[in-house]
C-alpha cells in the first residue's frame, strides 16, 4: 500500500516525538487500535471523511471514541482533525507502525493461499522458503481464491509464487511459444 506525503510526514513527526518522550511502545498499540477500528467501522470512515461535518463535530466524537488513548495519540488525532487531514488517519498511524517495525527490524511477510491454512502449515512454508530470517516478523495472509491452488509468498521485496494459476500461464505460454 503506498502512502501519501502527508501520511509519512505526520507519521515520522509522531514517532520523532515518541523516542524523545520515551512512550513509543504506548502510542504503537495504539496505533495498531486505530488501524483495526477504521478498517472494521465503515461508519466512522463514511463520518470522517465528509467533507461539510464540521471539524469541532469530528474532533468529539474521535475523543468519545478513543478516549481510553493516551494524550499523545489524542493530541495527534485531534491534529490531523483540525488540519482537516482526517481522511488520512489509518495512513498515518499504519506508516506510523511501519516506521517502528522498520527500527525494530520486524520483517513483513504476505502469504496468500486459495484456502485458509492452519498455523502449522503457514509456518511449514514460511520455513521452507529460507526467506525469513528473523524470528521477529508480521504475517499477514489472504485467501484469494482465484489463485486455484498453492501459495504465493512474500517477504519484503522477494517474492516466491508456488500457485497453481501461475503454473498454468506459464504452460499456456510454453504451448503458444510451440
Amino acid at each position: 500500500m503506498l502512502t501519501s506525503k502527508v501520511a509519512k510526514r505526520y507519521a515520522q513527526g509522531l514517532l520523532d516525538f515518541t523516542q524523545e518522550s520515551g512512550n513509543t511502545d504506548t502510542v504503537f498499540g495504539e496505533m495498531k487500535d486505530i488501524v483495526k477500528i477504521m478498517s472494521e467501522s465503515k461508519e466512522l470512515n463514511q463520518f470522517l471523511h465528509t467533507p461539510f461535518i464540521d471539524a469541532r463535530k469530528k474532533d468529539a466524537v474521535a475523543l468519545e471514541i478513543f478516549k481510553d488513548f493516551s494524550t499523545v495519540s489524542q493530541n495527534i488525532i485531534r491534529l490531523v482533525i483540525r488540519h482537516g487531514r482526517e481522511a488520512q488517519l489509518s495512513n498515518i498511524a499504519q506508516d506510523f507502525i511501519n516506521k517502528v517495525e522498520d527500527i525494530r527490524g520486524t520483517q513483513r511477510i504476505s502469504l496468500v493461499t486459495a484456502t485458509a491454512l492452519s498455523p502449522q502449515t503457514v509456518q511449514q512454508i514460511i520455513a521452507a522458503s529460507n526467506m525469513v530470517n528473523v524470528d521477529n516478523y508480521d504475517l499477514k495472509t489472504v485467501v484469494k481464491p482465484d489463485i486455484l491452488g498453492g501459495y504465493i509468498l512474500r517477504v519484503g521485496d522477494q517474492q516466491i509464487d508456488a500457485s497453481v494459476k501461475t503454473k498454468l500461464n506459464n504452460i499456456k505460454k510454453e504451448f503458444q511459444l510451440n
